[in-house]
């Protein structure tokens, strides 16, 4: 399969190298940085007399920013494929309405990167082959989980899910754009979703591709008196609470990928 041709937007020299190093490591699919750019004013240019599938982009930079260029390039004749990275999560659902494949938030991990060229490959029709040995294989069908939204049935794509937390009956399911209210228990949820989360509470699952930071931090509401440690859910900038005995395998989560 041929490569993904990726543009890099940023205008920190240093966010673009980091996300070279990124690009180099994933595999399924892989991709390969054909251009980089330090301003949207310079990827308009480069794209002028170039091709790419996907375009990296940051949002806040001089002139223009990545959202006024993501309309641009949508309105060409072979529009590449955006996904946002950006330290903010504030412009998360404007992104989406422009209709971006994906929307990291700085410091990204390999695998939420990996992730991200999977939806990528997909829109282009490019199904990601089987990953190496080492490496998990990627599911040819996105899963899926099967909730009860306050009696409506509701199909909330793994991927998505960002965290689950038990509060008084119920369990508050977060994906980037919803909050659902579920009747599961969070043991009952724990089981189906396997691997792709992680209990860092006993009132808490969250997902492994979502943890950007674990810091301690003031007690958040509800949880004790005195310092704790809490993770933050990097594409919504909320804390979440880590018990004691949960936060060896937070640390080895984080440590994993280097952050």
């Amino acid at each position: 399969m041929n490569r993904l041709k990726v543009l890099i937007v940023d205008d920190e020299e240093l966010a673009r190298l980091r996300m070279r190093s990124l690009l180099a490591d994933c595999a399924a699919p892989a991709a390969e940085v054909t251009g980089e750019a330090g301003s949207t004013a310079e990827a308009l240019h480069w794209l002028a007399s170039n091709d790419a599938d996907l375009v990296l982009l940051d949002i806040n930079m001089p002139g223009l920013d990545g959202l006024q260029l993501a309309e641009r390039l949508r309105a060409s004749a072979r529009p590449p494929r955006i996904v946002f990275v950006t330290a903010h999560a504030t412009h998360a659902l404007k992104a989406f309405e422009i209709d971006a494949v994906d929307y990291l938030t700085k410091p990204v991990r390999r695998a939420r990167l990996q992730e991200a060229l999977v939806r990528v490959a997909q829109r282009l029709d490019r199904p990601a082959p089987v990953a190496p040995p080492v490496a998990p294989a990627v599911p040819a069908e996105q899963p899926v989980l099967v909730v009860s939204d306050r009696g409506r049935v509701q199909r909330v794509p793994v991927a998505d899910i960002l965290y689950l937390k038990a509060e008084l009956k119920y369990v508050t399911l977060r994906t980037l754009a919803h909050a659902y209210v579920l009747d599961d228990s969070l043991s009952d949820l724990e089981q189906r979703l396997g691997e792709s989360m992680l209990r860092i509470h006993r009132n808490a699952l969250v997902s492994r591709t979502a943890v950007t930071k674990l810091e301690r931090r003031a007690p958040l509401e509800g949880e004790g008196d005195g310092e704790g440690w809490a993770v933050q859910v990097g594409a919504t900038q909320e804390w979440l609470a880590v018990s004691r005995r949960q936060l060896t395998q937070v640390r080895e989560l984080l440590a994993e990928d280097g952050v």
